[in-house]
């Protein structure tokens, strides 16, 4: 079974063994460029418009702490707990947290390739 592109070169299973062979052009093409972010209206239209809702982890934070912030695509995750949008951007801007994210993948389509790092 095949696995992502490395280097350059592209493994295959053969006999239980890893092989490499060079990657084609087309796995070779280069993720599409990720950006970094900190405007809340520019985060939330990029979740929303993926049908992403703020969430924390489960059983993260407390009465004034929301917690491991994640956001909440369909299908919902059961570990994770809807927050309102303030709490959310509350806790982003107390930790100083940035959003990496990408609009699209490599072939063009709508990604939901997300992340948050400290900023």
């Amino acid at each position: 079974m095949p696995g992502p592109a490395v280097a350059g070169f592209h493994p295959e299973q053969v006999r239980g063994r890893a092989h490499f062979r060079k990657a084609t052009q087309e796995e070779e093409r280069p993720m599409s460029d990720a950006k970094t972010t900190q405007d809340h209206n520019e985060i939330r239209k990029w979740a929303e418009s993926r049908g992403g809702k703020p969430a924390r982890v489960s059983d993260t934070g407390g009465k004034n702490d929301a917690g491991i912030l994640r956001l909440d695509f369909d299908p919902k995750d059961e570990g994770l707990e809807p927050i309102s949008w303030d709490e959310f951007f509350r806790k982003f801007d107390s930790e100083k947290l940035s959003f990496l994210y990408q609009d699209k993948t490599a072939d063009g389509k709508t990604s939901r390739f997300h992340k948050f790092v400290n900023g």
